[in-house]
């Protein structure tokens, strides 16, 4: 049992209960003295958490599927009285990883929802518009739990269909090439009787499997900048 005087640094606080205290008593980066076998000490982290927050195949207002990854800054409050008491009851004597998860969870429903009414256009045009809704609703929500959201970032968003789209125009315009040019007919070696003799040039296979590659890339190269 820890007693006597019980210090800590500036990134986690102290909460002292038991005799004398008809409430816990909170020192965030300081000390407290302890009585033995009538008080007990506790710690609680005030560090910043990261959280990627992955949103896939929702369907927005206009029914359209799109995935969205967001990078949210979370932490305990600990400037402020109330909202330090209240993270003490949600999450004293849990873990890190335990906490992470329930503020995880937490953002994915505000970030889904938030998706489900805005269109494609309005978040692919718009992303401070989408990011700043995400922050407020969830602010206003994680407050309760003694947690600030100290920033949220739109990383990535990803619309199946388009990519879906462009992989399939890529086959249909670079396909036709890969196929004539792998079954073409090389007339200059027929046979005197003048039945053409039907040969595969290996040669142009390697070039056209990268032109195929390339298609490829230049497809998701603009999906990217759409988005």
């Amino acid at each position: 049992m820890t007693w006597g005087f019980v210090t800590c640094g500036p990134n986690e606080a102290l909460v002292v209960s038991g005799c004398c205290y008809t409430k816990p008593l909170l020192v965030p980066g300081g000390r407290a003295f302890v009585w033995p076998a009538i008080q007990c000490v506790q710690r609680i982290s005030l560090n910043t958490m990261t959280l990627q927050v992955e949103s896939p195949t929702v369907y927005t207002s206009q029914g359209v599927p799109i995935s969205v990854t967001g990078i949210a800054q979370v932490k305990i409050q600990g400037q402020n009285e109330e909202m330090l008491l209240a993270a003490c009851e949600q999450f004293l004597g849990k873990s890190e990883s335990e906490i992470l998860h329930i503020t995880l969870v937490t953002l994915e429903g505000h970030q889904r929802a938030i998706m489900g009414s805005m269109t494609v256009e309005e978040i692919y045009k718009d992303r401070k518009k989408f990011s700043k809704q995400v922050f407020e609703v969830a602010s206003s929500d994680l407050v309760n739990m003694g947690i600030t959201v100290v920033s949220y970032t739109l990383k990535d968003i990803r619309d199946e269909e388009v990519s879906r789209i462009l992989a399939t125009l890529c086959i249909l315009l670079i396909g036709p090439l890969l196929l004539y040019r792998l079954g073409r007919v090389d007339l200059r070696h027929g046979t005197k009787s003048g039945v053409g003799l039907a040969t595969l040039h290996t040669t142009g296979v390697d070039t056209d499997t990268r032109l195929l590659a390339v298609g490829m890339a230049q497809g998701n190269s603009l999906l990217t900048c759409c988005c």
